[in-house]
């Protein structure tokens, strides 16, 4: 079994090993997989990372998640977490809606207000990605080429942005690896695998029926 901190290591240094080539500009291949995945779904492996102080850095994973994913531009896509915890988040276009099952609590937001509200929404839930956020390349890790997100100073996303820093690995124009940094020093990392791109999506894939005796919680 792999410790936490080697699995830490092989996310953030080993992420796609076994591409040949890759468009080195990161931008280009973030705006083409906007632009040209219509559709896709997926599996994602999300890890909480804490980083020892000190010389010797080693990355902790302290939580991790993994699920499936599927979404339909524009703004529609469902991100299931499995385990640990089952927890649904769906976003139908109009609004974001995320289920916790031991908590019984569903939460709605606007979609608008809620695009950094998760990786998913940063990734699929809007293809005009540059009202929100300035693209810069930062060069090749890990096998991938890297794409940074800095927030712009918009009423929509500023009041509403948990992270800091957001990085996404590219590689033949798909979203590899995801990075996330908060202000108190959080890393989440994720990794996304079995993509299959422009496929059909049932409308039902982002309905949610609200379970009985659930608590529902409206927030504007």
């Amino acid at each position: 079994m792999l410790r936490p901190y080697f699995l830490g290591l092989l996310i953030i240094s080993t992420l796609g090993i076994g591409q040949t080539t890759y468009a080195n500009d990161a931008v280009e291949q973030l705006r083409s997989f906007t632009k040209n995945t219509k559709s896709a779904s997926g599996d994602f492996l999300q890890q909480q990372v804490s980083l020892s102080s000190g010389s010797d850095v080693k990355p902790r994973v302290v939580r991790q998640q993994q699920g499936t994913f599927v979404f339909s531009r524009p703004g529609r896509f469902s991100w299931n977490t499995l385990k640990p915890f089952e927890q649904v988040m769906i976003a139908d276009g109009k609004q974001l809606m995320m289920w916790d099952k031991d908590l019984n609590q569903v939460t709605y937001r606007k979609a608008n207000l809620a695009l950094a509200a998760s990786p998913a929404a940063i990734l699929f839930g809007n293809t005009a990605l540059e009202e929100y956020f300035e693209l810069n390349n930062t060069g090749e890790r890990g096998n991938l080429f890297w794409v940074e997100l800095i927030p712009k100073n918009s009423k929509d996303s500023a009041e509403d942005m948990p992270y800091t820093k957001i990085g996404i690995g590219m590689a033949g124009n798909l979203p590899i690896a995801m990075e996330l940094r908060d202000q108190f020093g959080n890393i989440v990392l994720l990794s996304f695998s079995n993509l299959k791109t422009n496929i059909p999506i049932l409308p039902s894939q982002f309905i949610f029926k609200v379970p009985s005796g659930a608590e529902v919680l409206k927030l504007q």
